[in-house]
């Protein structure tokens, strides 16, 4: 219990913060200040007219710090009344019962609503003592006590049931936002970053072979172009889909541009100058894959391939297989190079994006050393990507 107590004092206030003002709290005060009048005007049996009726004009502007400032309007108002409410039991005159002050219910709700967790404690206190003195001063039956009570109680489960409703939806968009973030971080990985790592490989390559052979250096020039023709072609491509624009500058439709998917994979095949060859092989039932899964078969085999260019030593050959079964696509993809540790592979952010991208579609990928040599990528996915 002692815990329960703890966590509600020291929690904080609503966010995001309220507004301070806003028209509707014009509207509120001028309707409470003309319904106070009217009814000091027009209520023949209404007691102690003039002072009940400057009484409620006192409390009208209090509404108008009820979001900023909801501890503070509420000592102030419930206070006054029991303040109030002692002088009038002193003197032996009735309770005002101005029907304006029905606006009151307003600063329960917004103690619930927007106070931190002393706020509203403090504030129920202080409640609940001005309900006390007002029952024993005035006490008209159990039915009456418990109906006037249950209107307080409705008004500040009512602002607490808005603020946990509010928050549920704040922290949804923050995942979403977080999510989103993730995601382009994942995409921008596995398109530029690939992009990028092949022509840092050919460079060094060309580099390398530069004084024994020179065509070897000019067709690691023409692979750096059009690597980089590709990069600019796809952060394009990127850029258009964030900004919702079609590839020719218009809005963009709702369906998306075909991505690369395994009819794809065969590209990866060849050999850099220095470096691995790339075999590709396909086998088994390929077709009615579902785009999702379709486009992350190439995603993760293009990013283990790259993986296996940058970190593999002494390799000379990658070995691509994609296998169609009737429940599920399966891809590996091994090189056979000396044996690494988990370190050399898993250090950046590749293999986090592979195994996020088979989660996400309800399947697995393992990354690791090879069983003998080299680096393994095991990856399973479904034909149709989990709901």
């Amino acid at each position: 219990m002692s815990n329960v107590l703890r966590s509600l004092w020291e929690e904080p206030r609503a966010t995001p913060p309220p507004p301070r003002r806003v028209a509707r709290d014009w509207v509120l005060l001028a309707a409470v200040v003309v319904g106070a009048l009217l009814e000091g005007l027009l209520r023949p049996d209404l007691d102690l007219r003039v002072l009940s009726t400057a009484y409620v004009l006192v409390q009208a502007p209090l509404l108008l710090w009820r979001r900023t400032h909801p501890l503070a309007v509420v000592a102030a108002s419930f206070g006054a009344s029991i303040v109030v409410d002692a002088v009038l039991l002193v003197t032996g005159e009735p309770a005002f019962d101005n029907v304006a002050l029905v606006a009151v219910l307003l600063l329960p709700y917004a103690l619930f609503r927007w106070g931190s967790g002393r706020e509203v404690m403090v504030g129920l206190a202080i409640m609940l003592g001005a309900a006390a003195l007002s029952l024993a001063f005035e006490w008209t039956g159990a039915g009456v006590a418990f109906g006037g009570l249950a209107v307080f109680a409705s008004s500040m489960v009512l602002g607490y049931a808005v603020r946990t409703q509010r928050g549920a939806r704040e922290r949804r968009r923050l995942q979403a936002k977080a999510e989103e973030r993730v995601e382009i971080a994942r995409e921008l990985h596995d398109t530029v970053a690939h992009h990028v790592s092949a022509i840092a490989i050919h460079a060094q390559a060309g580099r390398a072979l530069a004084a024994t052979s020179p065509s070897s250096t000019v067709e690691a020039l023409e692979v750096i172009e059009a690597e980089a023709s590709r990069t600019l072609a796809e952060m394009r491509a990127m850029v258009r889909m964030l900004r919702g624009q079609g590839s020719d500058g218009g809005p963009r439709s709702t369906d998306y541009e075909p991505q690369a998917g395994v009819a794809d994979v065969p590209r990866l095949a060849g050999a850099t100058p220095a470096g691995p060859r790339v075999e590709v092989s396909l086998s088994g039932d390929l077709d009615g894959l579902s785009p999702a899964v379709d486009a992350a078969v190439f995603r993760i085999a293009r990013e283990a391939v790259t993986n296996a260019l940058r970190h593999s030593r002494n390799a000379s050959l990658v070995g691509v297989r994609v296998e169609g079964i009737p429940t599920a696509v399966r891809l590996s993809v091994r090189d056979d190079g000396d044996p690494v540790g988990r370190s050399a592979y898993g250090a950046g952010f590749g293999v986090t994006g592979m195994v996020e991208r088979a989660t996400l579609l309800g399947g697995t990928c393992v990354a690791g050393p090879g069983p003998e040599r080299g680096w393994a990528v095991d990856a399973t996915l479904p034909r149709e990507e989990a709901r």
